[in-house]
């Protein structure tokens, strides 16, 4: 039998109801053996009984708490216990270890009849023996079983109480843990879009104006001249380390622009809003064209946060965000119809709980780009930031300009 040892002291309760109903088994056959009657062995082979069917029961491992076994087994302790009672008033005592058993391995609604039919059995019992009739004959047993009820239900109140706790300890280690997965995921891609903006704008734009200058000047140079074969090995070796240069780049590309266009990456991440009661549109105006991949992360990352923003902090219902290609510049609208703030006041940095601003920012000024944030309360908010396309800014030597167009647009 296992009463629920689930705890240190559990197991400590479980070992004194043991003694205690062995204890009033021997009280009562030495009560029997002291009086010296004939009736002696009618007393103490009952109790001897009782004492062997419950260490049974115990080491039974099919006598388990709402189980048929335990109804059986508490059931033949009670019969043997009805036999002891009529034979000796001491058996009126074991009545107390029973109502634990019963309000142990009984469901309930069968649990608290049981107590009351042995409370009920024990008061007879010593009435029938001809004792004294007092009000402690009636109070005693109706007590014990009260104590009883409250002792048992109390622990298991207190238990169920302690299970809760376990369980929000363990989601709370859980979701600790995946916070920690989290951050370093994110920790990750942060990592790799600062390598890759490093590369882009440091060594992939500076081997492509080396291999521009590098193709002027062998234009400049006579076909025969001997520095010319130097200068196009040269063009090749700076061409082959851009070509390379762009493979670190879009190996370093965020997973959601791995699968697709930057047009496809906020389409979908417009249909799986993280909020049920945000409605997410989409839309591309102008002719769209090849960005530089610091140039897509920007915008995601841009277009990511604000929808964080509408869910978190503006309560909006609905949020649409436009993707516009113009002739020199790119840009990106999030407009959400939430609770708005005063932009103003914005706090000028950023926090877990901050509105990310200040990052957005940062972001569109390192590609020379701006963001601006319109919100009032209760005027919804508008997240506008403006790339200028590279090509608008190129300035390279004579004649190389078409070339720059072409080769140093996905630098």
């Amino acid at each position: 039998m296992d009463l629920r040892a689930h705890a240190p002291v559990t197991t400590a309760l479980r070992f004194c109801l043991h003694a205690l109903l062995v204890g009033l088994l021997a009280l009562a056959a030495l009560r029997a053996a002291g009086d010296g009657t004939a009736h002696t062995a009618a007393v103490v082979v009952p109790a001897g009984l009782m004492a062997a069917l419950y260490a049974a029961g115990v080491l039974a491992p099919a006598v388990q708490p709402h189980t048929r076994a335990a109804r059986l087994w508490l059931a033949a302790l009670g019969v043997v216990w009805l036999a002891l009672l009529a034979l000796s008033p001491e058996a009126l005592w074991v009545a107390f270890p029973l109502y634990f058993l019963q309000l142990h391995l009984l469901p309930p609604r069968s649990g608290l009849p049981a107590v009351a039919v042995t409370a009920a059995a024990a008061i007879a019992g010593f009435v029938l023996h001809g004792q004294e009739v007092t009000a402690g004959a009636f109070i005693g047993p109706l007590l014990g079983a009260a104590v009883a009820v409250a002792t048992v239900r109390g622990y298991e109140a207190l238990f169920r109480e302690s299970e809760r706790r376990r369980e929000v300890i363990d989601e709370l280690v859980s979701t600790r843990a995946e916070l920690a997965v989290a951050e370093r995921t994110a920790g990750t891609l942060a990592e790799r879009e600062r390598l890759a903006r490093e590369i882009h704008d440091t060594l992939a734009q500076g081997l492509s104006s080396i291999q521009l200058l590098l193709r002027a000047a062998e234009r400049s140079l006579p076909e025969d001249a001997t520095a010319t074969a130097h200068v196009r090995r040269a063009r090749e070796a700076a061409q082959d380390n851009l070509a390379e240069a762009r493979r670190f780049v879009r190996a370093l590309t965020p997973p959601d622009l791995e699968r697709g266009s930057l047009a496809a990456a906020l389409s979908r991440l417009s249909s799986r809003s993280s909020a049920p009661d945000l409605t997410v549109q989409f839309a591309v105006s102008g002719r769209p064209v090849e960005l530089p991949t610091p140039y897509e992360v920007a915008l995601l990352r841009t277009a990511q946060s604000s929808l964080a923003n509408a869910v978190q902090h503006s309560g909006a219902r609905r949020a649409e965000i436009t993707l516009s290609f113009m002739e020199t510049s790119v840009s990106l609208d999030v407009v959400d119809d939430g609770r708005g703030f005063d932009a103003a006041a914005a706090p000028a940095r950023t926090s877990g709980g901050g509105f990310g601003l200040l990052a957005m920012r940062a972001r569109a000024r390192s590609l020379g780009g701006t963001l601006s944030v319109e919100s009032g309360p209760g005027q919804g908010t508008a997240v506008a930031v403006t790339l200028p396309l590279p090509a608008a800014d190129v300035h390279g030597p004579a004649g190389a300009e078409s070339t720059q167009d072409a080769e140093g647009r996905a630098a």
